[in-house]
């Protein structure tokens, strides 16, 4: 357990109490602290009795009163207050083994770990669970969970998940139906790998879901994603246009049964398959509230529907040509976006006669031409195809390209570097339509 106290907030129940940065919670109302779900679970009562060991072992009791419900303020030294439990399995798809060598250590590092599936939406297999782990979920109502299913075949999933036995991978399952009876929420995404588990199999793994019931909040389903760096690795073979538009009538024909009967379509397809099949992406209410989008699915129709939103609001607004600076923008992304993005600045520059917007789609030789989307741009690949075009304009990157919460590239590139070597301003676009429209009409503050 790492529970290290790092600092209390100022103004919370634990300041100006005998806690200090160095101490190591133990215990809450008796109950051993494992990590920061036991934490968050067991201090949610107004009266609490916290136990630490402060540096040298002593123990140290500390009695607070709060609203039910408040953060004692409390901060930890990790994040989790214990070690990230990181994957067994070698997924036959698997993104982080098709990255090439000499990359930064940490992009090397595979998470399975459920604590992280519930507190930032991390997608886990549920084969290193254990029994206590299952019994915790179910006793602290730890939902939703977000599973990595792919199918519901115990032999097909252990082949897709690289393990020897399938019940190595059955553990999985088990897993996953135990947790459905109790009531656990469920939103599960399946990487459709053409010729494994697509066509037949991939309608008797919806199937199965449906009958499964309630729990199962939402499901997305996502094409393989292929890099050229897959030597040694097995044979996979890639979306067409055919088979994506075969896979998305599939799934839309089972999101309509699902909303006859249960209100919601549950199932979806990512973004990647509509512009694969060159369908166009479905409306607004299609997606409900959303619930896939950390798997690409609406999150380029959100996109357009903030973006003409707040351009709408801006023309209400009565914001005048020559309050909006005149400019020549370029905006990059990868191959699948540039049909979306040119089109919204065709529409705002036909509004607005003082800007100029090109718009580059960046081809992706460092991961290989079948990546497409802007998210595995990199800047390396930025400079190499922009060097010389976009001189004297202003460049508009999208957040997702860069590492989360830095400005640096998958390839160590940094924003400044990328700025400096084209020898234009960069302005960093928030995965957010009305970002956007804000960038191209040069406000700063929204």
């Amino acid at each position: 357990m790492n529970a290290i106290v790092k600092s209390l907030s100022p103004g919370s129940p634990a300041a100006g109490t005998i806690i200090k940065p160095g101490d190591v919670l133990r215990k809450i109302n008796g109950i051993v602290i494992n990590d920061v779900l036991d934490y968050e679970f067991y201090s949610y009562d107004s009266c609490l009795l916290l136990e630490f060991a402060g540096p040298a072992g002593k123990i140290k009791l500390v009695r607070l009163q709060k609203p039910e419900g408040m953060d004692p303020g409390i901060e930890f030294e990790t994040y989790l207050m214990d070690k990230e439990r990181c994957c067994a399995n070698k997924c036959i798809f698997c993104f982080i083994d098709q990255l090439p060598r000499g990359m930064r250590k940490t992009l090397y590092y595979k998470d399975d770990d459920f604590r992280l599936s519930f507190l930032q939406g991390n997608y886990v297999t549920l084969t290193n669970l254990s029994d206590n782990d299952i019994e915790r979920i179910i006793k602290q109502r730890i939902s939703p969970v977000n599973v990595s299913l792919h199918t519901l075949d115990p032999g097909l999933r252990s082949y897709m998940l690289g393990r020897k036995s399938p019940k190595e991978t059955d553990r999985g399952i088990k897993a996953f139906q135990t947790l459905i009876k109790a009531g656990i929420t469920i939103n599960c995404q399946i990487v459709c790998c053409p010729g494994v588990n697509d066509g037949w199999e991939l309608s008797k793994t919806i199937e199965g879901l449906i009958t499964s019931g309630t729990c199962i909040n939402s499901v997305s389903i996502v094409p393989v994603g292929l890099t050229k760096h897959r030597s040694g690795l097995p044979e996979l073979q890639p979306f067409d246009r055919h088979l994506a538009l075969q896979t998305v009538r599939q799934v839309e024909h089972y999101g309509k049964k699902c909303l006859k009967t249960r209100g919601s379509r549950v199932f979806y397809c990512a973004d990647e398959l509509y512009m694969m099949a060159q369908l166009d992406l479905p409306d607004n209410d299609f997606y409900e509230d959303y619930p896939q989008l950390e798997n690409g699915v609406g999150m380029m129709r959100l996109f357009i529907t903030e973006f003409e939103e707040e351009l709408k609001s801006k023309s209400k607004a009565g914001v005048p040509h020559f309050e909006v600076e005149p400019a020549v923008y370029s905006i990059v992304t990868g191959a699948l976006g540039r049909q979306y993005l040119t089109k919204l600045s065709k529409i705002i520059t036909a509004r607005y006669d003082t800007m100029v917007c090109n718009v580059y789609a960046v081809r992706n030789e460092f991961f290989g031409e079948s990546v497409t989307v802007s998210g595995l741009v990199t800047g390396s690949d930025i400079i190499t195809q922009l060097k010389d075009k976009v001189q004297g304009s202003k460049l508009l990157i999208p957040q997702n390209m860069l590492r989360s919460g830095e400005e640096t590239f998958l390839d160590d590139i940094t924003v400044t570097e990328l700025s400096g070597t084209l020898g234009v301003p960069v302005r960093i676009v928030k995965q957010d339509g009305a970002d956007l429209v804000h960038a191209l009409l040069g406000f700063t503050e929204h």
